[in-house]
């Protein structure tokens, strides 16, 4: 061994794992770990991002989109502007509200940015029109946001159960999944919300001289929230959508004094009709078709889609697998209120799919490669190469373990990517040790010299 020079680190860690006893050991454990963090590892289809940046939203009851562009909109997004750091800002003008989205420079942070947001929206408030609602900041977080979960929910074909009810429902299930651990959050797509509607004659309000803001103070007295205004229709009627609070039932608000005529009470029942159901302002409707057990398509007709999003870094198959168990239980209980469900797209079984996929062809591709090698290198040489291979993998998985990542589409392809590079590695040098036994000038050498 005297005659070679050890020159770098490759050589002094040949050295001392060539004839040390724990070798064998340490391999067996890095496997052991390996296989641990493949089974512990978080799997998700997504890899978990970091976008800076949130939305502003900010109401006037009344105004229409011209107003809240000119008045709200466009003086925010020049003030927003002044942050550093901002890359785009996008506004938009609806009746009563407007909303501004802010997205930050990649590789800002996020917290600072949503600091710095929701100062600068704190700075300006007295620049805000009179009657302007607080603004509302929210700042985006793609991690909780995207779901990994979808179940839709539909009326069965003989039920008769109403969208109120439907609603409601569906509502209760969703507060248990949302208290499951790992769940951030759960939100229903779809859905007509159940709410007190008030439908004002305006020509009656014009009989007893009383103004619509008469009437909206009067449903706020008894409503913490301000009601809803919508425009006038080609009736002659207005809407007011009324929030249910304090309100019990449509009696409360056909007792509700709004004003006085002439010395008698006017009653809101005297100038509008009042009737308990879903929200009727909105028109957006969602449809769903399935295929049964006959492999023909059936239309279920409206439906309500429930979405379930996991906390960041954790996993999204057990996760998934936990939601639809939920879902099961209620099952008899959704059965007998009418209630179907189908579960329209499932990112945690996608997931599993692809790691489970990816361990699958890793085993043939070590496997094939030791097959190739025997009849050409010998079966030690091959033996050695299909345990190299296995241990840098693990060893690579066991490091994302300990660093919290996660297992997902850009991860599997990093693996497939460097499977080459890690087999023609050990192949080569496993090679040059099979020639440099072989050749004149080592005649002299030591076994353990030539392999070094």
């Amino acid at each position: 061994m005297d005659k070679y020079k050890i020159k770098n680190i490759a050589g002094h860690l040949a050295k001392s794992f060539l004839s040390n006893p724990l070798t064998p050991i340490l391999a067996v454990a890095i496997l052991l770990l390996g296989y641990l963090s493949l089974q512990i590892m978080p799997r998700e289809e997504d890899p978990q991002i970091e976008v800076s940046g949130g939305s502003i939203i900010v109401a006037l009851p009344g105004a229409t989109p011209q107003e809240i562009s000119n008045v709200i909109v466009k003086p925010l997004e020049r003030r927003i502007r002044e942050i550093k750091g901002v890359d785009n800002v996008y506004g938009m003008a609806m009746n009563n509200v407007g909303m501004i989205n802010v997205q930050y420079l990649i590789g800002e942070n996020r917290e600072s940015s949503n600091l710095k947001l929701y100062d600068k929206v704190m700075q300006n408030m007295d620049k805000l029109p009179k009657g302007t609602m607080p603004p509302l900041v929210k700042p985006f977080d793609i991690d909780i946001d995207i779901p990994i979960l979808t179940v839709a929910f539909y009326k069965l074909n003989d039920s008769d159960i109403d969208t109120v009810k439907l609603y409601k429902t569906i509502r209760e299930l969703q507060q248990d999944i949302n208290a499951l651990e790992n769940v951030s959050k759960t939100t229903l797509k779809g859905a007509k919300r159940p709410q007190f509607n008030v439908l004002i004659d305006l020509h009656k309000l014009a009989v007893y001289h009383i103004s619509l803001g008469q009437v909206a103070n009067a449903v706020q007295s008894i409503s913490s929230n301000a009601p809803e205004i919508d425009v006038t229709t080609h009736t002659g009627k207005l809407i007011v959508f009324g929030v249910e609070n304090a309100i019990e039932n449509v009696q409360d608000l056909e007792e509700l004094i709004i004003a006085d005529y002439m010395g008698s009470p006017v009653y809101l029942r005297d100038v509008s009709r009042i009737e308990y159901s879903y929200d009727i302002q909105n028109y957006a409707t969602s449809l769903i078709s399935y295929q049964d057990e006959n492999k023909s398509f059936r239309d279920a007709g409206e439906q309500i889609t429930m979405t379930i999003a996991k906390l960041k870094g954790t996993n999204a198959v057990l996760i998934a697998e936990e939601a639809i168990e939920e879902i099961q239980k209620a099952k008899a209980m959704l059965l007998d209120a009418g209630v179907g469900f189908i579960v329209t797209r499932n990112y945690g079984e996608r997931a599993n799919e692809a790691v489970n996929e990816l361990v699958h062809h890793l085993l043939i591709t070590i496997l094939i490669i030791a097959l190739i090698l025997v009849p050409f290198l010998g079966w030690r040489e091959s033996l050695v190469v299909t345990i190299a291979v296995p241990m840098i993998l693990a060893t690579t998985l066991f490091i994302a373990l300990m660093t919290d990542q996660t297992i997902n589409r850009i991860t599997l392809f990093a693996f497939l990517l460097s499977l080459g590079l890690i087999v023609d590695d050990a192949i080569i040098v496993i090679e040059n040790i099979h020639r440099r036994l072989h050749l004149k000038e080592s005649e002299d050498l030591e076994f353990d010299e030539i392999i070094i």
